[in-house]
């Protein structure tokens, strides 16, 4: 029997501008694949749209347990979408556990609905519940919704002969159909999909075909109170075109194919399974008719060094991993530094050190990136701010490898990979080409020297065979222009500058403000996955009178060339970074301006209040209290203890 609270703060508009749910369930309830598909309707629907999907680290943690909840947030609506929401207006609570951990999340007077059929004793016990929170009144400051979607689900597909266990995993696809009911959204697209997924099981899709229709029926026809209306989010005004959801990891996938198309070579992927990169090898693998080979490696340094070899042979060789992959290739980049040929290493940063944080999200790759190699190893690096912005991004690293034979490293993050948002797909001829070009000839006469450079700085690109460019290869210190062996100190030190000049001289875009003014008393700088909350942040404080601007960085090395002089049209610049304070570090080394960190190292995004309350104490008229750390925010993500004792 549905029941609902008597007193909660707030409510939903039937109108919102913008609305965020959150799905959140055992990892074995399909709450991905159920935020997937609303994702997909919504998107349908014309609404933009983020999203951030909160996996457990752990592979199959006991059911019902807190360390076992699986998360899925969508923020959509009739405005610009930027993040996927400071905190919940509806929670879908598929279990006790899933309620205890997210609760602290959800707005006041938001909705709760909670299936009671997996309320049971044990499930109570497994989330250290003394009592039932759907009766103990403890939800009073809520809208609750909670009736037996289990129980509903067993008698929807009871005519397709399942038992009860392989019914009940059609609970996600009944709770689906309430959702896209509630909201607004058609069923049709669903229907097709499961209709694809198991075409050559048409029961099973029968089965959850009428499960997501009973969901779908029953807030149709349910004679419910007050907590259970539907609600109509009308469409962003956008530009016309084709678009498609899009996550990083398929953006940095897509931008890595574009790249290689607009170079004019097949691609090699090397890689390693590793969470959270292990989606642009599946990615890639569907892609081989745009001359793409994927390789599974036994390891790290073999997917980096199978890459390099590709490279060798003319190739684009691509490699991808996390920050503990990153480090166990970290030879072979000098490897590639060394021998001067183009390469693409993908790095999906996750949190910690060592294995860290397998499904939490960080930024505290960035030293690793621009300093982690033994010896005067430089290498650019770039930075995609949003899962879209990962398409240009990967075309960007693609084109400074080819052109500047050097190796390249591209940052993503957890959020970024995993998110979705709507994706205008580009026109291929917005794009100019950069076809990679082999030497053929001798470059000195009747002589060939493998190194000696362009007016960039880039040594040739010669395919083993080519008749009369023999050359040797390896990671001992080359003659400057011979390439043979030569560790003379003379040579050491001309080699390292010019490894160095060469990559300090790419040629990168001057550096723009996002948000705001050229100068004035604020500057509010990120990089990466911080672009959606800094640039929300900034805007409600400038509404509000602040003079702040947002200034995004996608080349981190080398830096755009008007970047210091920016700097120093800020009375202050501020740093939010999920790290401990690595940009803000490099700034001050490159520039001399006094940034200040603000830092997150909890695994969680940035909240955009959190980043207001920060950017207000620049103007609040009290010394010293600006930037610092924020603190771990358990009303924002999942914790593993869900607040118990």
């Amino acid at each position: 029997m549905a029941t609902a609270s008597t007193t909660p703060q707030d409510g939903i508009p039937a109108s919102p501008e913008a609305i965020v749910v959150r799905f959140a369930g055992d990892s074995g309830d399909g709450m991905q694949l159920t935020g997937g598909q609303f994702t997909l309707s919504t998107a349908l629907a014309g609404n933009d749209l983020a999203t951030f999907p909160d996996f457990p680290a752990e592979i199959r943690a006991p059911q019902g347990t807190l360390f076992g909840v699986s998360a899925f947030q969508i923020n959509f609506g009739s405005r610009e979408i930027n993040t996927a929401g400071d905190a919940p207006d509806v929670l879908v609570a598929m279990n006790p556990a899933a309620l205890k951990v997210n609760l602290a999340a959800l707005k006041p007077g938001g909705l709760i609905i909670a299936d009671t059929g997996a309320f049971t004793k044990r499930n109570l016990d497994k989330a250290h519940y003394d009592a039932n929170p759907l009766e103990d009144g403890s939800l009073a400051k809520f809208d609750v919704l909670a009736f037996d979607i289990s129980e509903k689900t067993i008698e929807a597909v009871k005519p397709y002969g399942l038992g009860n266990k392989d019914a009940l995993r059609s609970k996600n696809m009944w709770t689906l159909g309430l959702a896209l009911w509630m909201f607004d959204r058609p069923r049709e697209p669903i229907h097709d999909w499961l209709k694809a997924k198991f075409r050559s099981k048409p029961d099973i899709a029968d089965a959850n075909i009428a499960a997501l229709d009973a969901g779908h029926a029953y807030g149709e026809t349910a004679e419910l109170a007050g907590p259970l209306k539907q609600v109509h989010v009308d469409p962003v005004p956008s530009e016309p075109g084709l678009y498609r959801t899009v996550t990083g990891a398929e953006a940095v996938s897509l931008g890595l194919v574009a790249g290689a198309q607009l170079a004019e070579l097949p691609m090699f992927f090397g890689g390693y399974p590793i969470t959270p990169a292990s989606a642009i090898l599946h990615h890639l693998a569907r892609l081989k008719e745009f001359g793409v080979t994927t390789f599974q490696a036994e390891d790290e340094i073999a997917a980096i060094c199978a890459a390099i070899g590709a490279s060798y042979a003319g190739q684009l060789g691509i490699t991808s991993s996390s920050g503990p992959g990153i480090a166990l290739k970290t030879e072979a980049m000098g490897l590639a530094i060394m021998t001067e040929l183009p390469l693409v290493i993908v790095n999906s940063q996750r949190g910690g050190p060592s294995t860290g944080l397998p499904t939490k999200t960080e930024q505290s790759d960035l030293y690793q990136a621009v300093y982690g190699r033994n010896g005067d190893a430089p290498m650019p690096v770039i930075a995609a701010r949003s899962p879209s912005d990962a398409f240009e991004v990967a075309i960007e690293a693609c084109r400074i490898a080819t052109q500047y034979m050097t190796p390249v490293m591209l940052l993503t993050d957890g959020y970024i990979a995993n998110a979705a948002e709507p994706w205008k797909v580009p026109d291929p001829d917005d794009f100019e080409p950069f076809p990679a070009k082999f030497l053929e000839v001798p470059n000195d006469g009747e002589n060939f020297l493998p190194y000696k450079r362009d007016e960039k700085g880039a040594r040739p690109w010669v395919k083993p065979g080519t008749p009369g460019m023999m050359h040797r290869i390896g990671g001992i210190e080359k003659h400057e222009l011979t390439g043979n062996i030569d560790y003379s100190p003379d040579n050491h030190q001309r080699m390292t500058n010019a490894r160095k000049n060469k990559v300090e001289g790419i040629v990168v875009p001057d550096q723009e403000v996002c948000l705001g003014e050229t100068s004035g008393k604020l500057a509010v700088v990120g990089w990466g996955s911080t672009y959606g909350p800094i640039h929300r942040a900034v805007d409600n404080c400038r509404r509000k009178g602040m003079d702040v601007s947002q200034i995004h960085v996608r080349h981190i090395w080398p830096m755009p060339k008007n970047m210091g002089e920016l700097l120093r049209g800020y009375d202050y610049v501020l740093v939010p970074e999920m790290n401990t304070g690595q940009f803000k570090t490099v700034l001050r080394d490159q520039f001399l301006v006094d940034a200040q960190p603000l830092t997150k190292t909890s695994g969680q995004p940035f909240q955009i209040a959190e980043l207001e309350e920060e950017i207000g104490k620049f103007f609040d008229g009290i010394a010293g209290n600006e930037g610092g750390q924020v603190p771990a925010n358990d009303q924002q993500l999942p914790s593993t203890d869900g607040g118990a004792k």
